[in-house]
């Protein structure tokens, strides 16, 4: 019998682990962990493990969501950091490959089927061409994904944190407030579950209303509601500035294979997000416009995209 394979994606709130066949994206035993919980990599591994009836891995593909390049890896929203080869002989594995989350979501595309994909205005992907993968949840994640003769071949990026630029009188305002709480103000600063929250703070102090939310998915959930039309407005908002930053990065790659938006706060909102200006914003680009215009944008609703790219890269020849 073949050992499975450990397969994981850890973001800055949660650590998700799955096991798989290795060559295969058979997902089983897949389980959510708090990374709060637990001191260290090593630490939610073992308990994850420990808690079910499996032969112990020798293999795995964990994708983090912070830069994943040196052999020192510290995460970006989480206080985790370990060495990878140290972590390697901890964990006795044979094979340890660590990857970006995002480039995780870019190799998971491939793997997901077309329900869990939500059109978002017109536009198509032309096969064989590069694609786009963004999305905004602790922070925000941004890759790319080009075809090749035998496999994917991940783009990896750090897109989320390119500087934020407003592009009417509001955002110009809504930077100078960002600018005065955080000094330099990236994209990932706006948009992410606290530039949400902080979106609508700002709009509460600019119309003069009293801030009465006080999370990220309160602002979602009044603004579904209608319960709070400054809430609705800060939605609406969000929605526009990732429609912007979307059709530059879309710009920048050249992602005529389509743009797929992941993330956990875009499947909350995505009524909101169908009524927005982000098709509108994303395709905005002067004399550019026609281009994006005609470039395919998705909702990607499929819970485990990034575990299905781990799976993917653990023998995926153009991941090293």
């Amino acid at each position: 019998m073949t050992r499975p394979a450990l397969v994981g994606d850890i973001g800055g709130t949660n650590a998700r682990f799955a096991l798989v066949t290795p060559g295969a994206f058979d997902l089983h035993d897949i389980q959510t962990l708090a990374c709060a919980d637990y001191a260290n990599l090593d630490e939610a591994v073992n308990a994850y493990l420990a808690g079910i009836e499996s032969e112990r891995p020798n293999e795995a593909c964990l994708a983090f969501a912070c830069p994943v390049h040196d052999d020192e890896i510290k995460m970006t929203n989480n206080p985790w950091r370990f060495s990878k080869s140290d972590m390697k002989q901890r964990l006795k594995l044979d094979n340890f490959k660590v990857i970006n989350d995002f480039t995780a979501m870019a190799l998971g595309l491939p793997h997901i089927p077309d329900e869990d994909l939500v059109n978002l205005g017109d536009g198509h992907s032309e096969p064989g061409r590069a694609r786009l993968v963004i999305g905004p949840g602790t922070g925000l994640g941004l890759a790319g994904l080009a075809p090749s003769q035998r496999f994917w071949i991940p783009l990896s990026a750090e897109g989320g944190h390119a500087s934020f630029a407003p592009v009417d009188d509001f955002e110009i305002r809504l930077l100078q407030w960002f600018r005065g709480r955080y000094g330099r103000v990236s994209i990932e600063r706006v948009l992410c579950g606290q530039g949400l929250l902080d979106i609508y703070t700002a709009m509460c102090e600019f119309e003069g209303h009293d801030c009465t939310l006080s999370t990220p998915a309160c602002v979602s959930e009044a603004a579904r509601s209608e319960e709070d039309p400054v809430a609705h407005q800060a939605v609406l908002r969000f929605c526009k500035i990732l429609g912007d930053a979307t059709g530059d990065a879309a710009l920048t790659l050249g992602a005529r294979g389509g743009v797929y938006l992941c993330g956990g706060i875009l499947p909350r909102i995505l009524d909101t997000l169908r009524i927005s200006d982000f098709r509108k914003a994303f395709a905005d680009k002067g004399r550019m416009s026609p281009y994006n215009a005609d470039i395919a944008t998705w909702v990607v609703t499929a819970k485990w995209t990034g575990l299905l790219g781990a799976a993917e890269a653990l023998h995926n020849e153009e991941v090293t």
